[in-house]
This record gives structure tokens, sequence and C-alpha cells, in this order.
């Protein structure tokens, strides 16, 4: 066994899972921060554009938490379970088979993207500039949607073996160019043409064409735990189904939280587009919240998976614990500073007194119940890791009922904004408490044995295997 598998089992829970979620939570908030980054600058081209880039975003995350808290997600549960059982060589090439998933969903995604984008974007409040703005932007950033698949894809690889750090180098480097391109493209600067909105597409395509780069030669140099074959083998569907397995389920769960701030950004729509830059901009916060609980809930799936690849139970339940109480407290700490002081959060993108407007009743009444929801989401990704994600799916599904239910009845009866945000809060709860509630009478990590599955003419260890 690799020496640095034998830390994930061995070492002291604590100080391992800090010393892995740093690097990690350092590379989600740098990838968040590169969309705040664009935010600010468009935001000086004037409220159509930041109400264009408000309403692309949800979508942008939508495809980011898909592709990395999705079928990232299951990518990198494959590779750290078949580790904990012993199979480099199998995990290795895993590598071959989650690159070949990501290149058919990035394409996927530009055929769904592109065409029916506008539409989109129209029934969620874009009108004029507004849409303009919107359709520009999303035509250059979805154009290399297959970009975004296998960074994430890659990435996820990588952190599967419990190396952190190389994502997050790859990611700060990769801003500190980021945040002088963007602005240069946006604005023409020297010897850059002036692009306007698309000139911060164009940048963020080109991050992501850079660090899929790195991480695509760093796995196939040998360097790492895993030694991927330089040839590409001849893929077979097990390895794959074991991804799609539980990045399908991931991905609907993912998707339910993008799906309920796009359908409230619609609903928050009806009052014009500032209203839709401040909920749009309230909610990047909430945003921000994802990659922060990411950061700890990637490092929870890499011990979680290799210790139940083990079949070390008592330590992955001890580390999804850990990790979901450190995420709980920490999200609800941001969630509680920006209800007491939202100017401070909002007033960085505008001063428009109807975007600070709804941007604040957002954060007031949403704010405070952030930590239920860094809680429930630090869960779903133990169970992730543990191949048991259809509880955190009931969850999520349940959260966008609830939220969405209340948001429409809160419409219906006239209860403004103000009813729908207490809906959305409502559903942070909810998520919160079901996932708490399956973790403690131990049916998260309950279920029928996972498939094995096999690269070459070896079976990989699954779940299954962790339960001897």
């Amino acid at each position: 066994m690799d020496i640095r598998t034998r830390r994930l089992l061995e070492a002291p829970l604590m100080p391992t899972l800090a010393r892995m979620a740093v690097p990690n939570i350092l590379v989600m908030m740098v990838q968040t921060s590169i969309g705040l980054i664009e935010t600010y600058f468009v935001a000086s081209l004037g409220t159509d554009a930041l109400a264009g880039m408000a309403l692309v975003f949800p979508v942008v995350m939508l495809v980011q938490m898909l592709s990395a808290g999705g079928m990232g997600g299951g990518i990198q549960s494959a590779v750290s379970r078949t580790l904990g059982a012993r199979r480099q060589a199998e995990a290795g090439e895993l590598a071959w088979h989650a690159s070949a998933l990501a290149l058919g969903l990035g394409i996927a995604t530009s055929l769904l993207a592109l065409p029916f984008g506008p539409a989109l974007y129209a029934l969620m409040g874009g009108t004029g500039g507004s849409l303009h703005a919107a359709t520009a932007y999303a035509q250059v950033v979805f154009g290399g949607a297959v970009l975004i698949w296998l960074f994430n894809a890659l990435s996820a690889v990588i952190r599967g073996t419990g190396n952190m750090a190389l994502p997050a180098i790859v990611s700060c480097v990769g801003a500190l160019v980021l945040i002088p391109l963007s602005p240069a493209l946006i604005f023409g600067w020297g010897p850059f043409p002036e692009l306007g909105i698309v000139g911060g597409g164009v940048a963020f395509a080109a991050y992501y064409a850079a660090g899929t780069a790195v991480f695509a030669g760093y796995l196939w140099s040998g360097r790492g735990v895993l030694r991927p074959s330089r040839r590409l083998p001849r893929l077979a569907w097990a390895p794959s189904r074991e991804i799609l397995r539980i990045g399908v389920l991931s991905g609907i769960a993912s998707m339910t939280s993008n799906v309920t701030v796009i359908a409230a950004t619609g609903f928050v729509g009806t009052a014009g587009p500032a209203a839709v830059a401040g909920y749009g901009t309230g909610a990047r916060l909430e945003y921000l919240l994802v990659p922060l609980v990411f950061g700890l809930g990637s490092p929870i799936a890499a011990l979680v998976g290799t210790a139940l690849g083990a079949g070390d139970r008592a330590r992955a339940r001890q580390a999804a614990l850990s990790g979901a109480v450190v995420a709980g407290v920490l999200t609800e700490t941001i969630g509680l500073a920006a209800a007491l002081h939202p100017a401070g959060w909002l007033g960085l993108f505008g001063d428009d007194p109807a975007m600070l407007a709804t941007g604040s009743l957002y954060l007031r009444l949403v704010g405070p119940f952030y930590g239920f929801f860094g809680f429930g989401l630090a869960l779903y990704f133990a169970a992730q890791g543990a191949g048991r994600v259809g509880w955190p799916l009931a969850a999520s599904l349940l959260r966008m009922a609830v939220a969405l239910g209340g948001a429409w009845i809160a419409a219906l009866l006239g209860f403004g904004v103000a009813g729908m945000f207490v809906a959305l809060a409502a559903g942070f709860v909810t998520m919160g408490l079901i996932n708490g509630i399956a973790f403690a009478t131990g049916r998260m990590f309950q279920g029928k044995p996972a498939p094995r599955m096999s690269v070459g003419p070896e079976p990989v260890a699954s779940v299954a295997g962790a339960r001897r």
C-alpha cells in the first residue's frame, strides 16, 4: 500500500482532515472567487450587465456542481475505495474512464446550453440588455464546457488519492493570471481587444484549459499515487458504471440546489432587473458556501471511502461526523455575519438601492440558517465516499420541494419576496435535519452491497468489500 494511502487509514483523524481540507478549501474558494472577480469588473459595465451575469451564474454553478460535486464525487469515491482495497493498478485506469465520461458530458452540456440557454434566461426575468448580456457571456462559457468537465474530473481523480495540494496550487496560480487577464479582455487594456462581458468568458475558459493540461500532465507522468497507462486502454463498462452509479445520483442532488436558485430567481424577476441583481448577488454568498464545504467534504469523502474500502467503519463514521460539525459551524458563522452586516457583502458589487434592498432582505432572512446547509452538505459528501447517496438525494429533493413550494405559495398569497426567502430558509433546515437523522440512525451507510467492478482481469473492490 502506498504511504499516502496508509496515512488516510492510520494517521490521527482531525490533523489529517485539517491538513487535507486547508488546501482543498483554498482551491474551491479560488474557483468561486473567479466568478466573483468577473462580477466585480462586469458591474462597471452597468446594471444590465450585472443582471446578465446573475442570470447565467446559477447555470454555470450547476455545471460546476454536476462536474465537481456530482460526477467528480463518483470519480473520487471510486478511486479512494479502490486504493483502500489495495488495488492500485485498477485505480490508475479509472483516470481514463473519468476522462472519457467528462468528454462526453462536456459535449452534451454545450449541445443543451447553447441553443436553449436564451429561453431559460428569459424565463428567469432577463429582458432587453440583461438578456443580451447573459446570452453573449454564456455562449463563450458553455461553448467550452468540455474544459470545465475535464478539469473537475481529473482533479477528482487526484483528490481520490488524498492529494489536495496540487489542485490548490493549480487554482491559485491560475487565479493570479486570471485576475489581470479578465479585466484586460473586458475593458481592452494594453494589446488586448475590448470584448466587454464576453472578455470575462474568454478568460474563464482559458483558466480551465490551462488547469486541465496541468492535471493531465501530472497524472500521466506517473509522479503520483496512480500509474495510468500512457496509451488508451480498452474501456470497460463496469468502471464507468461504478462512477455513474454514484455520480448520477450525486448530480441530481447537486442539481436541486441550482434549480432552487434558478426558480427563485424567476420568482424574484417579477420585481425587475434590479431585484434580480440583488437576489443573485446575495445568493452568491450561498454559492460561496458550497466550495467552502466542498473543501471539507472532499477530504471527508476520501477518508470515508478509503476507510470503508479497508473495512474500518468506525473511522469512516468518525470522519463524517467531525467534518459535518466543522462545516456547520463555519457556514453558520458566515451566515450570521452576513445577516448582521449585509451591506458589507452587497456593497462590493454595486450601490443600486433596489439591488441592495432585495439582497439585504435575503441575507437577513436566510443567512441565519446557513449552518443547516453546511452540516447537511458535509454529510452528503460523506455518503458519496461511502457510495451510498440515497438519503442525501432524498434530503436534497425535499429541500427543493419545501423551498420552491413555499415560494410559490408565498407568491400566490401575496407575501412577496420576503415570503419566498422564508421558504428558502425552511428548505435549508429540511436538508440539514434529514441528513443528520439518516446519519445518526446509521441509515446513511446502509444498503445493499455495491456491485463489484473490474478494470482488466481483476475486480475492483467496492464498499461491499469493506463490509466484511
